[in-house]
């Protein structure tokens, strides 16, 4: 008996993350290899020529899971009874242009698709906000679409976890799979804290403390810490483009841990409402956070001990945060 096929949304479907992403999800690396799949892109119109070229190459593909592709620039198509969505198209930044136009022009985008959100899709729709600013963009989402849980609602911070993860794995000479536990708290932008204090190494066979396996805290503490921060700004400088492949495939080890949990005693990072949280961080914000994942519900890692390093970046990139908000509120309120 097959599985009835579930509908996932991309945005911003005719650019260079998307067409890194969707042959993973359409066969069948993020939702299970026996989960049939509809496929609906939604991009601005002046794309839609490029969309028919994705859509071309997807049936090409000739992938069995597939079992319909449905380019749109309508957002009550795009949107219409969506068991996923993975909202990629965002506002970028051009040369020149301050924050705050950015926020202005992200804030207007975002109230729409979480209007739409709230007008057509399920009420179970597990929504991913990609484009930046990320943390805050899923904020508006959600505030805009007020039927769908806040716990629906999270934003990218994988790929700068897997980017920290790897770190730590090339400098002990294991495999990346041999490295847990790293966290990325705050914002998806530079004042993201990477912390390692409570990552675990499996050095052969034996599971050992970062800090113990590296036995190099001056390393830690800064290279290591801005290296993660800056990946994405240099990965532009050498490619002049921005990191597709592996956010295309941070996006899928986010959307397949919802999907089927975390491994036991072990967490990832995701950006997520801040209500409730043990860490003393503003509430009302999208917050990078290590969660566990059971029953396709997150949940933050408690009582794990904060230093007074490691406290001192996590409220710097929270502050960030704040004003990134009320900034965007005010738009939103405009």
């Amino acid at each position: 008996m097959t599985a009835e096929p579930i509908r996932v949304l991309v945005t911003g479907a005719a650019g260079q993350i998307a067409y890194s992403l969707l042959y993973s999800i359409a066969k069948g690396d993020v939702f299970g290899k026996d989960q049939p799949i509809i496929l609906i892109l939604l991009d601005i119109p002046p794309m839609l020529p490029v969309l028919d070229g994705v859509v071309m190459e997807l049936q090409d593909c000739a992938l069995p899971l597939l079992k319909e592709v449905i380019p749109t620039d309508k957002v009550e198509v795009a949107f219409k009874d969506i068991d996923a969505a993975i909202l990629v198209g965002s506002m970028p930044r051009k040369e020149g242009m301050e924050r705050k136009d950015l926020l202005k022009a992200n804030v207007a985008i975002f109230k729409t698709q979480g209007a739409a959100l709230d007008k057509y899709a399920k009420k179970t729709v597990k929504v991913l906000v990609v484009g930046n600013p990320a943390n805050t963009n899923c904020l508006i989402a959600s505030k805009s679409a007020p039927s769908i849980p806040k716990e629906n609602f999270s934003c990218l911070t994988r790929l700068d976890h897997n980017r920290a993860c790897s770190q730590v794995a090339m400098r002990c000479g294991v495999s990346s799979d041999q490295v847990k536990n790293v966290i990325i708290w705050g914002n998806h932008s530079s004042t993201q804290y990477p912390d390692v204090h409570h990552a675990k190494v499996n050095l052969q066979g034996a599971e050992t403390e970062a800090y113990q396996a590296i036995k190099d805290d001056a390393w830690l503490r800064g290279d290591f810490i801005s290296t993660v921060q800056q990946r994405g700004a240099a990965v532009i400088k050498a490619r002049k483009l921005s990191s597709a492949m592996s956010a295309a495939k941070a996006i899928c080890d986010h959307m397949r841990d919802i999907w089927f949990g975390t491994k036991e005693g072990e967490f990832v990072s995701m950006g997520v409402y801040a209500s409730g949280n043990s860490y003393n961080i503003p509430e009302d914000l999208i917050y990078s956070f290590p969660v566990q994942i059971k029953n396709s519900t997150w949940k933050v890692v408690d009582g794990l001990p904060v230093n007074d390093f490691s406290r001192a970046k996590m409220d710097a990139t929270a502050a960030e945060l704040v004003e990134e908000r009320d900034t965007a509120l005010d738009f939103l309120s405009q």
